[in-house]
């Protein structure tokens, strides 16, 4: 039965121009062709890139954050059972009225209940330790393969001639170059599949599920119907914006306001012209136009080119969250990643505690003022007033 299913998924029909078997692309006269089995080799090298990360990020990322000042934050709160129980058992976030028992029950001011709750959510995120480790891991990888990327492709000619992609097609051979660039491309993104469940987490995970399944299932199968060519031009397209992106994040996690903005703005600049412009005006005109100069409509190039529209669609997904991002640049002077729900309450919950302080220091100043018989504004009180 297995056979029998091997046989018909790998019918020439699916994957093959009319009239091109697969004998047409075994190796000959030295010239070597892409092979499916070729993919197998990126599930060791996807475990190989999760070693070098682990190394990176202890050795690397670590020392380099602690030298923009970013420490390993040890978030300690008063031990309390009650609050704890309902924390796990009820909710993170409790109502007026839940905050109100609590206090009660627990002999507390209600404002003690909502801090004891605020630091007990802080305990379960990530600290800025850990997102700067994996933005600073996405940054080496995407500068690493972007240059590699360039190296490969600058002197290829259907980089300047889109004719180029399809002359000769399927009957292309594979390039030593065009092998490694595909298959790291491709193990990196196993490694994030296979790190999802320790990263990060934010409001657009499953959108990051699908993009990688989606690039993962792009890559394979353009590498089985050897669509190698145009695969290259398209992650040349996508790996180039990314480095800006987690640069900035990044200079943001160390605090470096100005320069994550800056570093932002050029990412989003690249970001819409590469994947708003370039992508769907030159990658999917060279897809779905070009090809029909040369061929008849076929089943593999009708799947290539809807799994392509699915990622234009998660490009104009993710423009929208930049626009947003670049709206808050402007009107606040502060850049955080609206696709994580933890960054944002972090910031909220920072600016409250910020404004406790203050309080709480306005208030000792008073009391300190009342103490040597002057008022909030540092006057002398008259005499008999200095207990009111």
């Amino acid at each position: 039965m297995f056979q029998t299913f091997k046989d018909w998924f790998w019918l020439e029909r699916f994957w093959l121009p009319p009239a091109i078997k697969w004998s047409d692309l075994e190796d000959h006269d030295g010239l070597v062709f892409v092979k499916p089995s070729h993919l197998y080799m990126t599930i060791p090298y996807a475990f190989g890139l999760l070693i070098i990360r682990h190394f990176f990020e202890k050795f690397i990322a670590t020392p380099l954050a602690k030298t923009f000042g970013i420490k390993e934050e040890v978030r300690k709160i008063i031990p309390n059972t009650v609050l704890e129980t309902f924390y796990k058992r009820c909710t993170s976030k409790p109502s007026e009225d839940d905050v109100y028992g609590l206090a009660k029950k627990c002999n507390l001011t209600e404002r003690q209940v909502e801090r004891w709750f605020r630091s007990r959510r802080n305990q379960d995120r990530p600290c800025r330790m850990k997102k700067f480790q994996e933005a600073c891991w996405r940054f080496a990888f995407y500068l690493v393969i972007t240059v590699a990327g360039i190296a490969f492709l600058y002197d290829k000619p259907w980089v300047y001639d889109l004719g180029e992609v399809w002359n000769g097609y399927p009957r292309q051979p594979l390039l030593p170059s065009q092998y490694w660039y595909y298959i790291l491309e491709m193990s990196f993104y196993c490694s994030l599949l296979l790190s999802l469940g320790s990263d990060v987490k934010r409001k657009d995970f499953f959108a990051h599920v699908i993009h990688h399944l989606a690039a993962l299932s792009l890559m394979s199968f353009s590498w089985c119907a050897n669509y190698i060519r145009s695969g290259t031009l398209v992650m040349i397209v996508h790996d180039v914006a990314d480095i800006w992106l987690e640069s900035a994040k990044m200079f943001s996690y160390a605090g470096w306001k100005q320069t994550c903005n800056t570093l932002f703005f050029i990412f989003s600049a690249i970001f819409f012209i590469s994947r708003l412009i370039i992508f769907p005006f030159w990658i999917l005109y060279c897809t779905l136009v070009i090809p029909m100069l040369y061929l008849e409509p076929f089943f593999s190039y009708i799947f290539l080119n809807l799994q392509l529209m699915v990622l234009q669609i998660l490009h104009l997904y993710w423009g929208y969250f930049i626009l947003k991002m670049l709206k808050r640049c402007i009107f606040t002077k502060k850049i955080q990643d609206v696709r994580s729900d933890d960054e944002e309450e972090e910031y909220e919950e920072e600016e409250e505690e910020e404004e406790e302080k203050k309080e709480e220091a306005t208030k000792d100043k008073e009391r300190d003022c009342l103490k040597n018989g002057l008022g909030p504004d540092r006057s002398l009180l008259p005499n008999g007033q200095h207990g009111r």
